[in-house]
């Protein structure tokens, strides 16, 4: 609503951990063109709730991508690299790790598709309720997924020349756009008491 070169508006871009970009924004005394509102306060609100439910929701999905694809690279490398004489991927501590990440992958595959399933839910009690818990579950499992492909892929893994590392700080970047994992905890906790 309000021109990039008004009087009163400040923009400081930054790039974020994975190299996308972002701006923090400041107004102050900004005249917005007559007939540019929102509308009403509450409306206003409404639309930036709904706005960010989607961004979660469409956050969620990529995650869920970043995730298939570390799992992917992790159990490939872990058949091909070699150690002692057999592949690394023969060990069974190896096998246990690939599994639980498959496990929280799929997990989080869920929840993302309740978050984008969410977005139509008319009740908008119910609707944050369901966004929060895809938020919190798919950061944790972000986690999960992005620090073991990591740590099985050894010293490669935080390189910039290997795509792993790429995607764990995309996984981080999601954990802490929109509200952190603590933050919907929270908000999940303010619901039940």
């Amino acid at each position: 609503l309000v021109d990039a070169a008004s009087p009163g508006l400040a923009r400081r871009g930054y790039a974020l951990h994975d190299g996308t970009r972002a701006a923090e924004l400041s107004l102050s005394a900004v005249r917005v063109p007559a007939g540019a509102v929102l509308g009403e306060r509450d409306l206003g609100l409404h639309l930036v709730r709904r706005v960010t439910e989607a961004g979660i929701a469409a956050m969620a999905a990529e995650a869920v991508g970043a995730m298939a694809a570390m799992h992917a690279m992790t159990l490939d490398y872990a058949k091909t690299r070699q150690q002692f004489g057999k592949p690394i991927g023969a060990n069974q501590v190896v096998q246990h790790r690939l599994a639980e990440m498959l496990v929280e992958l799929e997990q989080a595959r869920s929840m993302a598709m309740l978050a984008a399933m969410s977005l139509d839910e008319p009740d908008p009690a119910l609707r944050a309720r369901h966004i929060s818990m895809a938020k919190l579950a798919v950061g944790q499992s972000a986690r999960f997924v992005s620090q073991n492909a990591v740590q099985l892929h050894g010293g490669i893994g935080m390189t910039e020349e290997y795509a792993v590392g790429h995607y764990f700080r995309r996984a981080m970047v999601f954990e802490h756009s929109f509200g952190d994992c603590a933050h919907h905890l929270a908000l999940l906790a303010d619901g039940v008491s």
